[in-house]
């Protein structure tokens, strides 16, 4: 049987606690749930009780470095989240991590409360046919090749872009990197075939099928995931919400983290309080 994933609770518990919302994030591409840390910490400093924080590091990433599924496609990594969470639950994805959730809302109508997706895309790439934002297939390219010669100067690589055109883009990187370094590095192949995620996955048709209350989050300065596909979205996702950090990155809740609190605390307490 194939090994499942270790899910951790915020505050810590043995079990999900069924008498408030669970909350379930999902971390980015190379990275790991340490990247949640500064949210968790404010949430409990605000005594924010009605919600339950959970964390999942991704199939073969930080403390589910371990966990090997034999096609890594958006299809199976839900259906191991499906499996350790048990009740429905809000998904906050974060960059590839809103697309898991958006997949989870997909398949999973009924286990999905809503759906916030953070810096994140349906899809990634750039396409200058029909004017669609994205990360130009170039940079993707290079971080392929990049993987295959030396791993950790990659992710170092992909953590500086996410903190460009932050105000405080050197405290941000130092922030992150303690944060994600904390646990081992993903193998070379669990980065190419996440990566492969990001290139591949097309979910722009399917928005207009979620029904569940839907939040984007977006940097004005993200070079990933850049400001301009916001529009664009709204009309595939006519019935959602969405806010800009401005001048934020590709890691609002980073960089600015009191603010994307209180506009996420905001958005859950109009629809679950």
């Amino acid at each position: 049987m194939a090994k499942s994933l270790t899910i951790s609770t915020f505050p810590p518990s043995n079990s999900l606690n069924k008498n408030i919302i669970p909350i379930v994030l999902l971390h980015g591409w190379g990275l790991n749930s340490g990247v949640w840390q500064p949210l968790l910490d404010l949430f409990q400093e605000n005594n924010e009780n009605n919600y339950q924080l959970i964390t999942i590091d991704l199939p073969g990433f930080g403390i589910n470095s371990s966990v090997d599924i034999e096609s890594y496609s958006l299809i199976d990594i839900c259906y191991y989240i499906d499996q350790v969470i048990d009740q429905p639950a809000i998904y906050l994805g974060w960059s590839l991590g809103g697309l898991v959730a958006t997949e989870m809302s997909l398949k999973y109508p009924e286990k999905v409360l809503a759906l916030i997706s953070v810096a994140s895309s349906p899809y990634f790439v750039e396409q200058t046919d029909n004017n669609w934002p994205g990360i130009k297939e170039n940079v993707l390219a290079s971080f392929h090749q990049q993987l295959a010669q030396d791993t950790a100067k990659t992710i170092s690589g992909f953590l500086k872009i996410q903190a460009m055109g932050s105000p405080h883009i050197r405290q941000d990187l130092k922030l992150i990197t303690q944060l994600v370094m904390a646990h081992a590095l993903p193998s070379q192949k669990i980065l190419a075939d996440s990566l492969a995620l990001l290139s591949q996955c097309d979910l722009r048709q399917h928005l207009s099928t979620i029904k569940q209350p839907f939040l984007r989050l977006y940097g004005h300065n993200d070079s990933l995931v850049p400001k301009g596909v916001i529009e664009q979205i709204n009309h595939l996702a006519p019935d959602s919400d969405h806010y800009l950090f401005e001048q934020a990155s590709h890691a609002p809740f980073i960089s600015h983290l009191t603010n994307f609190h209180q506009v996420l605390v905001a958005w859950l307490d109009s629809h679950f309080k």
